[in-house]
């Protein structure tokens, strides 16, 4: 294939979108509008073909009327596909299943609130492209619209993810994301419960590289993390990235090890010296207390690596995929009977008896003549 040919002679490169859904009820008829024009063959600035196939409405169980809109955007656009979760599984694990689901060759992922914006999907494409990566995370040149306590929080974390518990690339780590298609879908079918999606895609991604976009505001729409909730996607993070924090349990325990060697020996030749030596109950309780929470620290970090492999062991599920409650028997709970009958009322049936006749069949008696045989 030449430079010089014809763009329609080419095969474009097909998208999907998979777009989780929590509280999606004030932004995504906005953001199936400027998906919308992306639905016919277009060109990069590269050159190269592009077309988003399909974008996949991951339904998270929220709190606001999201289903309602998945419904509406699925019967006003044919490239909008709805995908059904049983409970509310989190945003990583409803990625998960829009991957799963996923036909295109390329996955793209972005979230909800309009802070990320899909004209900037032919950018992340020429980037992969042009680089030969299999995963292109957008690469925000401008402060998220989180504020600047959670903004903070969140570099610290990941600069500790990477430094400290081994995470690599964390600190490029978006949901605003194009990931090759088989790769994508090959992470959602082995990732199992708790796993952080963008460590397991580590496991397995060729070249990783970022490309540069601007984040919009995300309006009025409330921010679907607590404080607790980030903090767990943090731990998250660290738990799944490896065993890195066992061998940090290791450290830690050489550590006061050495720490108890220095103070036997400082009281040791204090009490060559000189007659006197520390009084020491008050630092004596102190180093206990203080070893004793490292130790409960350290046997806390294990079990919570326990934990983790008890659940996978168990198979519990990231997620399950079902069909719309609406069209099952949750949906027809609104429908009831106007009669004003608590029960349905009870129909009696006589019983019929159909008197047979019993037929008789005469039969004639059949008579064989045998011949006796010729002598």
């Amino acid at each position: 294939m030449t430079d010089d040919t014809p763009a329609a002679a080419i095969q474009p490169h097909e998208i999907s979108i998979v777009i989780p859904v929590y509280q999606g009820e004030r932004t995504l008829e906005s953001l199936m509008r400027e998906i919308a024009p992306l639905t016919t063959v277009q060109l990069t600035a590269e050159g190269y073909p592009y077309v988003v196939r399909e974008a996949l409405l991951v339904y998270d169980n929220g709190p606001d009327d999201s289903a309602r809109v998945i419904r509406e955007q699925s019967a006003e656009h044919p490239f909008v596909r709805a995908v059904w979760l049983s409970k509310n599984s989190g945003q990583h694990a409803a990625t998960l299943a829009g991957m799963a689901s996923a036909g295109s060759e390329w996955i793209v992922t972005l979230d909800e609130d309009g802070q990320h914006n899909p004209a900037d999907i032919p950018n992340l494409l020429d980037t992969a492209l042009t680089r030969q990566a299999t995963v292109v995370y957008a690469k925000p040149t401008n402060p998220p619209p989180h504020g600047w306590l959670r903004n903070s929080a969140s570099k610290g974390a990941k600069w500790f993810l990477s430094t400290v518990a081994g995470g690599g690339n964390a600190s490029d780590f978006q949901s605003f994301r194009l990931v090759l298609g088989s790769v994508g879908r090959s992470v959602a079918a082995y990732s199992g419960s708790g796993v952080y999606l963008d460590i397991a895609m580590g496991w397995i991604a060729g070249r990783v590289t970022t490309s540069p976009v601007e984040l919009r505001s995300e309006g009025d729409r409330p921010s679907g993390y607590s404080a607790r909730r980030l903090f767990g996607h943090f731990w998250r993070m660290v738990l799944t990235n490896g065993t890195r924090g066992l061998r940090l349990v290791s450290i830690l325990g050489v550590l006061f090890g050495l720490f108890g060697i220095v103070v036997a020996l400082y009281i040791l030749i204090a009490r060559l010296t000189s007659s006197e030596v520390p009084a020491g109950w008050a630092s004596t309780i102190v180093i206990v207390l203080f070893g004793t929470g490292a130790i409960l620290f350290s046997l806390g970090v294990i079990a919570e690596y326990i934990g983790i492999n008890v659940n996978m062991a168990m198979g519990k599920p990231p997620y399950l995929i079902t069909t719309d409650p609406e069209l099952g028997p949750l949906g027809r709970a609104h429908l009831k009977s106007n009669s004003g009958l608590s029960t349905p009322p009870v129909v009696e049936q006589t019983p019929v008896v159909v008197e047979q006749t019993p037929v008789v069949v005469e039969q004639a008696p059949v008579v064989v003549e045998q011949t006796k045989p010729s002598e």
